[in-house]
């Protein structure tokens, strides 16, 4: 069985088709997935999507690009739908994704507002002791600094789409952090991510697809979904040394602990 630890089908991409989709999905041995949330509508549409779906689960958050929907009263709401969930141990398993992202972001100032949702929002996973999803895109040392600086191995999650180099993985693995390993993997230019994949312990790598986004070769450039997932097993099996069999083992289980799963 596959376990997909980071998705969005709540995405527009997938509104014609999603049914039909997930059925396919289980046919194909897609036995667990976690759908992220992006912004406050997309953790409303996770939420419902984990509630009308037995193999999916949610991750209630926002991404550091869209900060913007936050304010005291939105993160009031996101607060108590986490923490209710985790009061009636509902299916939200995780906050995320959250994090930096300064690939679009230049201005100083609108950095710092991410810092702070970043910071809160770490904060709330502490406090209903659930996991997070970090996002970190060409901002390695502000994300690490403030991680570090937040004790970040006292919460625990993962650094999807890991995109930095051996050194700065040294430093999540040595905090506990799982690496968040996608169709990227399987590109020609990905040198690094391989040699991450190489380094990184079997039992700290989760499997992911991001997916509408980051779709694996042959079929990049295609709506992604986790039918691609076989292409990320087999490319790891490759850069570990694996059957394709145990890679899939090991991951789910490596994402049923992330997410503090009991089965």
């Amino acid at each position: 069985m596959i376990f997909d630890t980071h998705a969005h089908y709540d995405d527009k991409q997938f509104n014609k088709d999603r049914e039909e989709l997930f059925v396919r999905l289980k046919e194909a041995g897609i036995g667990r997935v976690v759908d992220i949330g992006a912004d406050i509508e997309s953790t409303r549409r996770a939420v419902e999507l984990a509630k009308a779906y037995d193999f999916i689960y949610a991750a209630a958050g926002v991404h550091p690009s869209d900060v913007d929907c936050l304010n005291e009263e939105s993160f009031k709401w996101l607060t108590g739908l986490v923490e209710e969930s985790v009061e009636k141990k509902g299916k939200i398993v995780a906050v995320g994704e959250i994090g930096l992202d300064y690939y679009w972001e230049k201005d100083v100032e609108r950095r710092n507002k991410q810092k702070y949702w970043f910071e809160q929002q770490m904060e709330l996973a502490r406090k209903v002791e659930l996991p997070v999803v970090i996002h970190s895109r060409e901002a390695a040392k502000d994300t690490w600094d403030m991680m570090d600086g937040l004790k970040c191995e006292d919460i625990g999650g993962v650094v999807h789409c890991y995109s930095y180099s051996v050194e700065m993985a040294k430093n999540y693995l040595n905090k506990g952090f799982y690496m968040g390993i996608g169709g990227v993997v399987t590109y020609k230019n990905a040198r690094v991510l391989k040699e991450v994949v190489q380094y990184a312990p079997m039992d700290r790598i989760v499997l992911e697809t991001d997916c509408p986004y980051l779709t694996p070769e042959p079929n990049r450039g295609k709506r992604n979904s986790s039918l691609n997932l076989p292409y990320v097993v087999k490319m790891i099996s490759e850069l570990k040394g694996l059957s394709e069999e145990e890679v899939e083992a090991v991951t789910w289980e490596n994402g049923r602990k992330m997410y503090r799963m009991s089965e």
